[in-house]
């Protein structure tokens, strides 16, 4: 008798044995080795009549630790807040990787520290076997993003966005004077005048569409050159 090893619509990776035995029927991203079954792409598993196959997550971010991203605080809990980082689940940000001070829970209204919508850079500190999320704000540089917009892509793009040493958003930083953060999860923040801010997101996108393309960085200069006159 076959049993699963992971729970169906749990995230498995490439090379993950989601079930063994041969009551168990590989199918779409999935393939047999031996009497196991194993995933051979990232997504959600799905069990149905005993046939097995993985769901691809395309353009998901995947938590990995030490990833510094950039999360939507969702909600205010009583210990913590729950953050949208752009993954299949939340986040979780607890009181203590977040304040330095001690806070007395019973006592204190942690909304003061962050708030629903607020924007902050922060890190991943844990991901468990569960997939929980843990993030931390101990860190040099994390912190509470004040105003600005968030730009949303496909993660796997944001070296391109980045360019070699930063090369592509640092000309679009000295083109439109926004500041921009760029998170790995694909979340990026930008600050600056609305007409700048708007020139800024669509350059982005630019190179999210064009990534695929050789001279990128001239077409990228010629964007900007011509909204910039």
């Amino acid at each position: 008798m076959g049993n699963l090893v992971v729970n169906e619509k749990n995230i498995v990776i490439p090379g993950e044995e989601i079930a063994n035995g041969m009551d168990f029927l590989p199918s779409f991203g999935t393939y047999r080795d031996g009497e196991s079954i194993i995933a051979n792409r990232l997504g959600l598993v799905s069990v149905r009549n005993r046939v097995i196959k993985v769901i691809a997550l395309n353009g998901v971010y995947m938590p990995q630790m030490e990833d510094l991203i950039i999360g939507i605080v969702k909600d205010v809990g009583f210990s913590g807040w729950t953050i949208d980082i752009g993954s299949v689940t939340y986040a979780n940000l607890p009181v203590g990787e977040a304040v330095r001070d001690k806070v007395e829970l019973l006592k204190s209204d942690i909304s003061k520290f962050y708030e629903i919508g607020d924007i902050i850079i922060t890190k991943v500190m844990n991901v468990t076997k569960s997939r929980i999320v843990q993030l931390s704000m101990r860190d040099h540089g994390l912190r509470k993003l004040q105003g600005g917009i968030i730009v949303k892509v496909v993660p796997q793009k944001i070296p391109r966005i980045i360019g070699k040493q930063g090369s592509m958003v640092g000309m679009i930083k000295e083109y439109t004077k926004c500041d921009i953060s760029v998170g790995q999860n694909g979340f990026i923040w930008i600050c600056g005048p609305a007409d700048k801010m708007n020139i800024t997101k669509r350059a982005i996108k630019l190179i999210e569409e064009k990534s695929h393309i050789s001279g990128l960085t001239d077409k990228v200069k010629e964007f900007l050159e011509s909204e910039s006159k």
